[in-house]
């Protein structure tokens, strides 16, 4: 396992949550800046996203392939951590993809991460189901 240069790097942005999350995919993981969700996007975990893909990819500028980041997602109170292994190519504007497969696309932010929608604890993802419900997302290179 390697890492991203010698000091931790982050970069937070937010997002919210919507009535029609369920996060019950069992290999992906979606955060999109869509504002609207309908329930065949079971992937997604919060909608309206405000990243920015410069600040993400001069972010991971220092990592080399097979280089590990950490994804927190915090929401009234909760957290939930999520590693997986850095896909230097990501170029999306619209969404972060997280998959627990190696398969990767520009849409594709990591590889072979620890958790998928489905993994999110309950109580989080309960309080992902309100559009009121504001969404911290962190992104650390390790």
């Amino acid at each position: 396992m390697s890492y991203c240069s010698f000091l931790s790097m982050g970069y937070t942005f937010t997002a919210h949550g919507h009535p029609n999350i369920l996060a019950t995919h069992k290999t992906t993981l979606e955060i999109t800046k869509d504002s609207e969700l309908t329930k065949s996007g079971d992937c997604i975990v919060a909608v309206n996203a405000n990243f920015s893909l410069q600040r993400i990819k001069e972010l991971i500028s220092n990592c080399n392939r097979g280089d590990k980041i950490k994804l927190i997602i915090e929401a009234a109170g909760l957290e939930e951590e999520i590693t997986a292994i850095v896909n230097k190519d990501f170029l999306s504007e619209k969404e972060i993809v997280l998959r627990k497969g190696s398969f990767a696309s520009e849409r594709t932010f990591g590889i072979n991460c620890n958790k998928a929608a489905a993994d999110i604890s309950r109580e989080l993802v309960e309080k992902l189901k309100n559009e009121k419900t504001a969404v911290s997302v962190t992104i650390e290179t390790l």
